[in-house]
């Protein structure tokens, strides 16, 4: 009797009792090129926009919460799941609302940053802003995160790549003037540059990024966190942008955060993701390189991996795929 009553009770705690850990696994993906909820993904006001075909699907992990011992077990003999202690997802030191709030802010930084990058590999006219300043950098107290940078030592811009030249003859400790406009308001202040250890130029301390000057770029996409949907919402921007269909009919995904400047960053839940991608019907997925040796140890049968440094790696791979031949690889 007394055994019986310990084995209910084990299995009422393993029904019922929450233990500290997540099961993370496959999350929806989506088609960045088409409409969720009868809403457009990326949408581009004022400025010519091109016949898409085929997909470029964004992928994402979903998170179970609350589960129990017994939820934990199933999801550890499951092979499309992955138990791991709740900490690593939920830091105990935040609130629910403190962790949304973090994960919508990475989420709208990865929409701000593939317009950025975007716009510089099309090389289209451009308002170039503040997107962040390096710590107690030379623009730390000078300048802020959303001004729009208009002139550098008197070299007016329009793109990321003129700041860089306008910085090119400098050397830290030049006294540059930097006009900006802020809150609409146009003004102009002094910076001391400070020094770079891998180049001999001034450096200005902030991330550059670019916005359209000539047009409205949109993405549309709630609920979602996380900054790893920023190399396909890019992509949609360049096939959107250009003639030609960029995938060539063919079902593409990806992941990938991405920075203003178009160099692709590595993410996390890149197994989960490529299958939810292979599911879905991909046959193409775009790799971080800094992931690769995890998607080659893992990578689903039918699933062709192409390893993505920046943008412009993306775009010459999917170039490549329609001429017949074969992009590297991980």
């Amino acid at each position: 009797m007394a055994a019986g009553l310990l084995a209910l009770a084990i299995g009422v705690l393993g029904m019922n009792l929450p233990v500290p850990m997540v099961a993370v696994g496959p999350g929806p993906t989506y088609d960045t090129l088409g409409t969720v909820d009868d809403t457009q993904v990326v949408s581009v006001d004022g400025l010519p926009v091109f016949p898409t075909s085929g997909h470029l699907n964004m992928t994402t992990v979903s998170v179970t919460d609350g589960i129990t011992m017994f939820d934990a077990l199933a999801f550890w003999a499951s092979n499309e799941r992955r138990v791991v202690p709740r900490e690593l997802i939920f830091p105990p030191n935040e609130t629910q609302e403190e962790i949304e709030r973090e994960n919508a802010a990475l989420f709208a930084s990865s929409e701000a940053n593939a317009e950025s990058a975007a716009v510089t590999e099309l090389g289209l006219p451009a308002t170039v802003v503040v997107t962040g300043l390096v710590p107690d950098g030379a623009a730390s107290g000078v300048l802020r995160e959303g001004d729009q940078l208009l002139a550098v030592g008197g070299r007016p811009l329009g793109s990321v790549n003129d700041l860089t030249a306008a910085l090119a003859d400098t050397r830290p400790g030049d006294r540059l003037p930097v006009t900006y406009r802020r809150d609409g308001q146009e003004q102009t202040a002094d910076v001391v540059l400070g020094a770079s250890p891998d180049r001999p130029s001034g450096l200005l301390g902030v991330l550059p990024g670019a916005i359209s000057r000539e047009g409205e770029i949109t993405i549309s996409l709630g609920g979602i966190g996380g900054p790893s949907a920023g190399l396909m919402f890019a992509l949609s921007l360049v096939d959107k942008l250009t003639p030609g269909e960029l995938t060539g009919g063919r079902f593409v995904a990806g992941t990938g955060a991405i920075l203003p400047n178009g160099v692709v960053t590595q993410i996390d839940g890149i197994p989960f993701k490529m299958h939810a991608a292979r599911e879905a019907g991909a046959t193409v997925f775009m790799v971080p390189a800094e992931n690769c040796a995890e998607a080659a140890a893992t990578v689903p049968d039918g699933l062709q991996l192409v390893r993505v440094g920046t943008l412009h790696d993306a775009v010459a791979a999917l170039d490549a795929l329609q001429a017949g031949q074969t992009p590297v690889s991980c």
